[in-house]
């Protein structure tokens, strides 16, 4: 018997990304369930050959409904998660808005997946930042191996992190640029196209802003909380896929050998180094 899954925030990117994953992967579901906003209710999305209406989230009964993936942003599940946990449904949260709660795991599955014991405090599970997560899935097994004492990442984050409409500036401004026409920035502090922008989501009083305050604290929860960790946040016109460039000091002696053949056989890496022209992966290649 198969699960009863609904898909909070299924008209926006990430939610149709949701939706595409859950049927290329063949997940066991009988139903699925499309949820948005009032003013979406009525609109089509594609779950494989199949056409979902989306229906309203805030008159959704949830009693009868296994897992709820929330993609709905931070307000959004602020508000309906605690109601849908406790309606017995097991909400799988992808904002920011429970990630430091103490009673919600923050999970990524090829890291802690132990942690997940303590869901049924709220019913909520969290997922993790973005660059986070596929950072502490690299961190993880040479952590296990040398203990991890300091790490300094840069990330080079795509326009796809911040919504469609980031997208479409992106796109908007490079056709722009090559007619001469004038570019006026609206998503961005600053022109994204042919440009890089130190600043993801907004400064905090010691300078960093809020994402790579995020990774620091994620990462430690996640991972060790004893882990010393600085981060530097780049925005880059890149549509699709985010890259990081990650310094790391060890407890014990790593070589460069050992460290590759522990990243050769983790779960969820796929090692390219082969140190010749060509020999990595870029965001073009990673992207979907």
């Amino acid at each position: 018997m198969g699960y009863k899954v609904a898909v909070a925030g299924a008209t926006g990117n990430v939610g149709r990304e949701i939706l595409s994953i859950l049927d290329e992967r063949g997940f066991p579901a009988d139903e699925v369930v499309a949820l948005a906003s009032r003013r979406s209710m009525g609109t089509e999305v594609s779950f494989g050959d199949k056409t979902l209406k989306v229906k309203d989230l805030a008159t959704c009964d949830f009693s009868d409904t296994d897992i709820c993936l929330m993609s709905a942003g931070g307000a959004v599940s602020k508000e309906f998660s605690p109601k849908i946990g406790a309606a017995g449904c097991v909400v799988i949260d992808n904002s920011s808005q429970w990630r430091t709660d103490p009673d919600v795991p923050l999970i990524v599955p090829e890291v802690n997946a132990d942690a997940i014991v303590g869901f049924k405090k709220k019913n909520i599970i969290a997922n993790p930042n973005c660059s986070t997560a596929q950072l502490v899935v690299a961190l993880k097994p040479l952590h296990d191996a040398a203990t991890i004492k300091r790490v300094v990442v840069s990330t080079y984050q795509s326009v796809s992190g911040a919504g469609k409409d980031a997208m479409d500036e992106l796109f908007a401004q490079t056709r722009a640029i090559f007619v001469s026409d004038p570019v006026e920035p609206k998503i961005f502090p600053k022109r994204i196209a042919f440009n890089l922008i130190p600043q993801i989501d907004t400064f905090m009083e010691d300078g960093y802003t809020k994402e790579e305050w995020k990774m620091v604290v994620e990462t430690k929860k996640i991972l060790d909380p004893k882990i010393k960790l600085t981060a530097t946040c780049v925005r880059v016109p890149v549509f699709i896929s985010h890259s990081e460039s990650v310094n790391v000091e060890f407890e014990k002696p790593l070589s460069a050998e050992e460290a590759r053949k522990i990243l050769r056989n983790a779960p969820g890496i796929l090692l390219l180094d082969t140190r010749e022209p060509g020999g990595y992966a870029t965001p073009h290649e990673a992207a979907g």
